[in-house]
């Protein structure tokens, strides 16, 4: 089953179900108590690197699909 949910839900959704605070969730993660508020508000200006770390942090792995089945490189 596949579920689509927005960043600033999946950060929220997760950071509750582990019972962690925003500031518990940047101690974690190695962050700002304010990276983890703006992120949960969809802010659009944190760094990637911030987010991954906030991620890995909420055990969170990222799966990129493209929409191609097949990639030639000489195409």
């Amino acid at each position: 089953m596949t579920v689509k949910m927005e960043l600033k839900e999946l950060i929220k959704v997760h950071r509750k179900r582990a019972g962690l605070s925003q500031n518990e969730l940047a101690v974690l993660a190695g962050v700002g108590k304010t990276v983890i508020f703006d992120l949960e508000k969809g802010k659009e200006t944190v760094q990637w690197r911030t987010v991954n770390a906030v991620l890995h942090a909420l055990n969170i792995q990222i799966c990129y699909q493209s929409p191609l089945k097949e990639y030639n490189e000489e195409s």
